[in-house]
């Protein structure tokens, strides 16, 4: 297999779901897609920030009319459905399905046209870029997808090849999350956000579970169980 990776950075203005990510910085991404051939493809898409932040970006996250696949000029033709899966104060997580693909000039469906036998994508955003992992089977053509995605950009737009690998495993941070229960997912990413875990630290338990509305304990009791569960996955992954 051959991971092949890339990013595109965004100037403002050039996208409207992308000017979400260079105006609030607290919004992150990640997103898996899956595309077998040219006409269809799904995406798992996992939006973080604070509650602010994500409140504004929903709207577009959840508009099926919106198109936050086409790098180029042109608009997607196609059919679009999206599905809130997670509905959190710091996460949503999202499921769309692209089908009936008349004409889209997307990363995944560009590929498609190349690469024979399925490809797996990994997307993250962040401020103005763009990041993507392709893991295919075969490199042959990876010199002529390069030429086609570049030639492809819209007004705004640029790319910037990054590697292309032979690796024998695939790892995504999206689809191996460790399995924190929801509440404590929010308390920690939380405490992450205010500088609890700094020295000295920048907010008191007190005031953690002031804004949580929750008790003291309880807040407590979630840090301690989302640390000790990521300790354990972490030292998993050393063994």
């Amino acid at each position: 297999m051959y991971d092949f990776t890339f990013t595109i950075t965004y100037e403002p203005g050039a996208d409207e779901y992308v000017d979400l990510f260079i105006d609030r910085s607290s919004l992150q991404s990640e997103a898996t897609y899956s595309c077998l051939d040219p006409s269809e493809l799904w995406k798992l898409e996992s939006v973080t920030g604070d509650a602010a932040d994500l409140a504004a970006v929903d709207e577009l996250l959840l508009d099926e009319s919106v198109d936050r696949e086409s790098i180029s000029a042109r608009a997607c033709r196609s059919d679009r459905t999206t599905s809130l899966l997670t509905d959190e104060r710091r996460r949503r997580v999202t499921y769309t399905y692209v089908s009936d693909v008349d004409y889209c000039e997307s990363v995944p469906l560009i590929t498609a046209k190349y690469v024979d036998g399925g490809v797996l994508f990994e997307q993250t955003r962040s401020g103005d870029t763009v990041r993507w992992r392709v893991l295919v089977q075969d490199d042959s053509k990876i010199g002529l997808l390069y030429d086609t995605l570049s030639a492809k950009l819209g007004d705004g737009l640029s790319f910037s090849f990054e590697h292309l690998t032979e690796v024998d495993h695939w790892e995504s941070e999206l689809l191996s999350r460790p399995d924190v229960p929801a509440e404590q997912r929010e308390t920690l990413l939380l405490a992450v956000e205010r500088g609890y875990f700094e020295t000295p630290r920048d907010v008191t338990l007190d005031e953690l579970a002031a804004e949580l509305g929750e008790p003291r304990s309880t807040v407590s009791y979630r840090l301690r169980r989302a640390t000790a569960e990521l300790a354990k996955r972490f030292a998993d992954q050393q063994a």
